[in-house]
């Protein structure tokens, strides 16, 4: 098979990696693709690369990297209209007809571009909530099958999530949710990379606790949570989002920076501990820090959740926590206790390696979508 992947990547993100790469958004596409993909920021790859192990071909696209897309553009002769994208609307029959509408919008035309010229079986789009639903109805032509991923946040009940074949996500009540609506969906889980390991420096773990993590709207609890910890224990936090925190907020005082990529995965590697907690989500254990942590083999002190014992043994593989004072106990027990704390990273990590890799993952999809196919 063939897929070609979506993705779309943070705007600080992007301003961070052309920042720290001077000129590369003057270079070629495959240049400046690769040097995303080597920043190891978000999926990086990841999919691609496993596909490609299972023997697939497969392709990424990040449509919102303006220069990356339209180094693509100009490689391939394609002129631009940057201010048109297609929209579907309805005549009075209720038959879809293609009609203009007004927007500063260059990445709809580069896409459409790329999904005619890649001409995959599989679309696969990790941002639902960001590429419309009509532009990829209109490009269902090109390829022979539409799938969506999606995790937690809320989905508008207003967009037609139908013109999707199959929906899969890492969480039970996202795939609850698209089958009410009569759209197939089927669980398949986050994971990790272990070529990762191979990509960072080794030396002494000399952070002692660290927390890395976002403070958007749907990260309150969890902002209410780290301001606890934070007040109680000497835990270092990266973030790029603190702008927003009050100056007396004892996180400013814990704070130390942005961390992308391959300098959060360092930041992990460097750690004793390292905590999370999911925010403001449904009660499931569901995001990329229970691996990538894991996976790195720092110990991880984690929000219980009702399906963790599923994913990890608590206590032999993971830590987890009911409150934020016992988050706190925890931190300040396991910094003390190195044997006991050695002990359960290692176990953590072994877990991740041996069941939560991507490998397995694209393995999953891989069946998934062949029954749709």
């Amino acid at each position: 098979m063939r897929f070609l992947i979506l993705d779309t990547d943070y705007p600080e993100f992007l301003n961070w990696l052309y920042a720290e790469h001077p000129g590369l958004g003057k270079k070629p596409y495959r240049e400046q693709m690769q040097v995303r993909l080597e920043s190891l920021f978000g999926h990086a790859g990841f999919y691609a690369i496993n596909l490609s192990k299972l023997g697939h071909e497969a392709h990424d696209i990040y449509p919102n990297n303006e220069p990356m897309q339209k180094a693509w553009a100009k490689e391939h002769g394609l002129k631009l209209h940057s201010d048109w994208r297609w929209q579907f609307r309805l005549r009075r029959e209720i038959v879809p007809w293609l009609s203009r509408v007004r927007e500063s919008h260059w990445s709809y035309d580069i896409l459409a571009a790329q999904i005619r010229h890649y001409r995959p079986d599989v679309v696969l789009n990790l941002v639902m909530d960001g590429l419309s639903s009509r532009f990829l109805q209109e490009m269902k032509r090109y390829f022979r099958l539409l799938v969506g991923q999606h995790a937690a946040t809320q989905l508008s009940d207003t967009e037609d999530w139908a013109v999707y074949d199959l929906v899969v996500s890492s969480m039970p009540s996202t795939v609850h949710w698209f089958r009410s609506r009569h759209v197939p969906a089927a669980l398949n889980r986050l994971g990790f990379e272990p070529r990762v390991l191979s990509c960072l420096m080794d030396g002494e773990r000399n952070i002692p606790a660290s927390f890395i993590g976002s403070f958007h709207s749907v990260h309150s609890t969890r902002i209410e949570w780290l301001e606890h910890i934070c007040s109680k224990t000497q835990v270092q936090v990266w973030s790029s989002h603190v702008d927003q925190l009050p100056t007396s907020s004892y996180i400013r005082c814990s704070y130390v920076g942005p961390a992308w990529g391959r300098e959060m995965y360092q930041v992990l590697r460097n750690s004793l501990l390292t905590l999370n907690h999911h925010g403001n989500v449904p009660s499931f254990a569901n995001n990329l820090r229970l691996f990538e942590a894991t996976g790195i083999g720092a110990l991880l002190i984690t929000d219980w959740k009702e399906n963790l014992p599923a994913i990890f043994e608590p206590g032999r593989e993971v830590i987890p926590y009911r409150s934020p004072e016992e988050c706190a106990e925890l931190v300040r027990y396991y910094l003390e206790h190195e044997d006991e704390r050695q002990a359960i990273a290692r176990a953590g990590q072994a877990r991740t390696l041996r069941d939560h890799t991507y490998y397995q993952r694209m393995q999953s999809l891989v069946e998934i979508v062949s029954r749709f196919l």
